[in-house]
């Protein structure tokens, strides 16, 4: 009788540390005793001002700030990791983080595989060469060698206009690295989105450039991504977006009646 009873204290005890392991996963506490959801959030944090890197290897931005304030509204927490721009998408894919933050424009084709929260944020691609350059137009870059942030809608602008196999067209991770070869002469222009290169801009007072507007550009719409069928994340976090546009907050980061 006494051996049966410590194997069911036994059993008990492992069966509690159980349960107590279930009930931590995927949450973590607020500190008065409640939990929080938390969701990964990916990025690729050499996109200031929407996303990058304090002095202090903070992860900080127009995007950091939109989503913690929906989160404020909504009651859950984030969890940012500054992982690459590809790996942003693969680990979405994945379902290795739930939520894609990087100045992710909104597009058809990104659609099919992704979905997407509604706009918070409005940008547009701009063509940027050295002061000195002759370039005017997209046009004139039909035969030109640019520089891209892989996968980017810059990216996909330059594909457009050469031709999806166009050796003249140089990838990058990121856009300032696609800056920094158009100015080391590697190529004749570089491709992007407008915030990044005012922000680049903005940091290099001393670098020698010009940014060219072409009409050609259509407008941009960024939303936070995440994976496809994943209502329930995608309603909170339009409820929070809506909350927060209504509310002022959106304005108040962005700066922009959008």
């Amino acid at each position: 009788m006494k051996r049966n009873l410590m194997v069911l204290l036994t059993i008990m005890a492992a069966f509690t540390l159980v349960l107590a392991g279930c009930g931590s996963k995927d949450n973590t506490s607020s500190g008065d005793g409640d939990s929080k959801k938390v969701y990964k959030v990916g990025t690729e944090a050499t996109f200031a001002p929407i996303v990058s890197l304090d002095d202090k290897g903070n992860i900080v931005g127009i995007d950091v700030d939109v989503l913690q304030a929906i989160a404020d509204e909504m009651d859950f927490e984030v969890k940012w990791e500054s992982i690459g721009w590809e790996p942003v998408f693969q680990t979405i894919k994945n379902g290795e983080t739930d939520i894609g933050g990087a100045g992710i424009t909104i597009t058809d084709e990104r659609k099919e595989t992704f979905d997407f929260t509604e706009p918070y944020y409005e940008s547009q691609l701009l063509i940027v060469v050295k002061e000195d350059s002759k370039i005017q137009s997209l046009d004139e870059l039909k035969d030109k060698k640019i520089s891209v942030q892989i996968n980017a809608t810059g990216h996909m602008a330059a594909k457009k206009l050469q031709g999806e196999s166009s050796p003249n067209i140089f990838a990058f991770e990121n856009q300032p690295i696609a800056i920094q070869e158009m100015l080391n002469g590697n190529v004749e222009a570089a491709i992007g989105d407008n915030s990044v290169v005012y922000e680049y801009i903005k940091a290099h007072p001393n670098d020698k450039i010009k940014v060219i507007k072409d009409d050609s550009f259509e407008k941009e719409y960024y939303g936070f991504m995440v994976q496809k069928g994943n209502k329930e994340l995608l309603d909170k976090l339009n409820e929070g977006l809506k909350k927060i546009k209504e509310n002022g907050k959106l304005k108040e980061i962005t700066g922009s009646d959008f």
